[in-house]
């Protein structure tokens, strides 16, 4: 397996208690080789007190305890992995070998490691900017500090972003190369119509207002930009009620290039 290689993570929780995961299960092998948790911590990199405090948390994770211990310091205190502990172990070591064949099987029935941009990428990415898009480099210039990326979005429509040129270089960007760009909301200007007047924002994305719903102070509205792609722009109430932008309206996204963030897995 590389480096570039998909892989699933397991993570076990029992209602509102901490959860456990591969770290943890390291620390209950290490018990058990070395019998005490003092050198458990030592070999898997912990302090003492988060050993014990991660052994505290499995004994109240599981009905019968994992680990029995004898608190005796930093250098005491013997520590055994009980019959529950090592059925832990073994279990966690076949579900998270079953995990690996699921995903496995997930990554070739979504396209397999041979696409520039695995699609399994896409279901677990987590970000906290509102607008991600899935996008094909189109285009790259090349400057003396920056890199000009154009990317094809939707429906015909593209998106530029002004990024370091070392940022391009480290990111492998060409054409046909496949990225997620991502816009803040906050970052999204909005003007009424197909054809706002003259400006120097690059980005000028057409759509229909889906949706828009109104706060105390500010306004979301989401514009349906074709090919099944959205994006969404908060705004102020104020400016939303000058604009009155109702759904079904037309309506013109402006997002500068500097705004729009590239990442790649």
């Amino acid at each position: 397996m590389t480096d570039e290689d998909l892989r699933g993570a397991l993570i076990l929780q029992r209602g509102g208690l901490p959860r456990m995961g591969g770290e943890r299960i390291r620390l209950l092998r290490a018990i058990g080789d070395q019998g005490s948790i003092s050198g458990a911590a030592r070999a898997v990199g912990l302090s003492y007190k988060a050993a014990w405090d991660a052994v505290a948390a499995m004994n109240n994770l599981f009905a019968t305890p994992l680990v029995r211990a004898a608190p005796g310091g930093r250098a005491g205190g013997g520590a055994t992995i009980t019959p529950a502990g090592e059925r832990v172990i073994a279990t966690f070591a076949a579900v998270e070998d079953g995990l690996a064949r699921v995903v496995n099987a997930l990554e070739a029935g979504l396209g397999g490691p041979d696409t520039s941009l695995n699609p399994l990428w896409s279901l677990f990415m987590k970000t906290s900017t509102r607008n991600v898009y899935r996008c094909t480099v189109t285009k790259v210039t090349e400057g003396a500090v920056s890199a000009e990326v154009t990317m094809d979005l939707a429906d015909g429509q593209t998106l530029t972003a002004t990024i370091t040129e070392r940022s391009a270089e480290d990111l492998g960007l060409a054409p046909g190369t496949e990225v997620f760009a991502l816009i803040k909301s906050s970052f999204v200007i909005l003007a009424a119509g197909d054809a706002p007047g003259r400006m120097s924002v690059r980005n000028r994305l057409t759509g229909s207002v889906a949706s828009r719903q109104d706060g105390a102070v500010n306004s979301e509205i989401v514009l349906d930009l074709g090919g099944g792609k959205t994006m969404a722009a908060i705004i102020t109430l104020e400016s939303a009620r000058e604009l009155n932008l109702q759904p079904g309206d037309r309506a013109t996204a402006l997002v500068k290039a500097s705004h729009v963030i590239l990442a790649m897995p």
